[in-house]
C-alpha cells in the first residue's frame, strides 16, 4: 500500500438511526471515536426531531456528516429487499439527500458525502441499474458529494457505474465484518461472518488501514485496503468497539481523519 495512503484513514459509524423515545445507540459515548457519520434520512429509520439532536452532537464533534438514504422500510429497518421502478428509486434518493441536507444546512454543516445503507446498499452491488440510479440521483443533487462503495472485487460493477455517471468513489472496509479469500465480503449467514469482539475488531481495523492481510473465513488469508471503515453503530456495544478502533489506529501511526 502507498505510505501516503497508509498514513491515514476515516472511521465511520450509521448514525441518526433512533426513532421517537427508542434509541438504537449512545451517540455521545460513540462520536468522540469517529471522523465521520452516516445519518439516516428517515425512510429506514430516524425522525426529523431525532436528526436535528444527532447532527447537532456530530458537528459539535467535528465530525464530517454523510448521508445514509435507504429504502422505504421503518419496520425492516432498511434491511429487507423491496423491488422498485427506476424513477421511484431515483426520487426516494433524491428527496432523503434533500431532507438531510436542509436539517444539516440548519445546523451550520454540510453534507459530506452518501453512502446507501442496508439492503439498497446491498443490492446496489448486484445490481447495475440500482447502482446507477442512486449515483444519478447524488450527481443530480450535488454532483460534488462522493459515494461510499464496496471495496474489493465485490465493489466493482458498482464503483464503475458511479465512475461513469461521474461520480466520485471513496472505498470502503468493514473490520466487524469477516471476508472470503477472494476479498469479498462473507455473507451474514456463514458462522463468524460478524465479529463483535473490541480488540479483534481493532487489530482488522489497523490492518485494513496499514495493507496487513488478515485471515480469511474458511480459510486463506486477505487483504483489504480501503478509504473508510465502517463501524456498525446499531448496537450497544458501538461505543467500545470504536474506542478500541481508534485507540489501535493511533497507536499503529494512522491518523483518524475524514477522507
Amino acid at each position: 500500500m502507498d505510505p501516503e495512503r497508509a498514513a491515514q484513514v476515516d472511521v465511520a459509524a450509521d448514525a441518526g438511526e433512533s426513532f421517537g423515545r427508542y434509541a438504537v445507540v449512545d451517540e455521545a459515548a460513540l462520536f468522540p471515536h469517529l471522523s465521520s457519520v452516516h445519518l439516516a434520512c428517515g425512510f429506514h429509520a430516524g425522525d426529523p426531531a431525532g436528526l436535528r439532536r444527532s447532527i447537532a452532537r456530530a458537528v459539535e464533534a467535528g465530525l464530517a456528516l454523510g448521508a445514509h438514504p435507504g429504502y422505504r422500510d421503518l419496520v425492516g429497518f432498511g434491511r429487507r429487499h423491496m423491488s422498485l421502478a427506476t424513477d421511484e428509486l431515483f426520487a426516494d434518493v433524491l428527496y432523503q439527500l434533500g431532507a438531510l441536507g436542509a436539517l444539516v444546512a440548519v445546523a451550520g454543516g454540510r453534507l459530506h458525502h452518501v453512502k446507501a445503507h442496508g439492503a439498497l446498499y446491498n443490492d446496489m452491488h448486484a445490481n447495475e441499474r440500482l447502482a446507477d440510479t442512486v449515483a444519478r440521483a447524488v450527481a443530480a443533487y450535488r454532483p460534488d458529494l462522493p459515494l461510499v462503495l464496496l471495496a474489493g472485487p465485490g465493489g466493482a460493477m458498482a464503483r464503475a457505474a458511479a465512475g461513469r455517471v461521474g461520480v466520485r468513489v471513496v472505498t470502503e472496509a468493514f473490520p466487524d465484518r469477516a471476508y472470503l479469500a477472494s476479498g469479498e465480503l462473507a455473507p451474514r449467514s456463514m458462522d463468524g461472518a460478524v465479529i463483535s469482539d473490541p480488540e479483534h475488531v481493532a487489530r482488522r481495523a489497523v490492518a485494513f488501514a496499514t495493507g496487513a492481510s488478515v485471515p480469511a473465513l474458511g480459510g486463506g488469508e486477505v487483504t483489504v485496503t480501503a478509504e473508510t471503515l465502517c463501524v456498525h453503530g446499531d448496537g450497544p456495544g458501538a461505543p467500545a468497539v470504536a474506542a478500541a478502533v481508534r485507540e489501535a489506529l493511533t497507536a499503529a501511526g494512522v491518523a483518524v481523519r475524514p477522507f
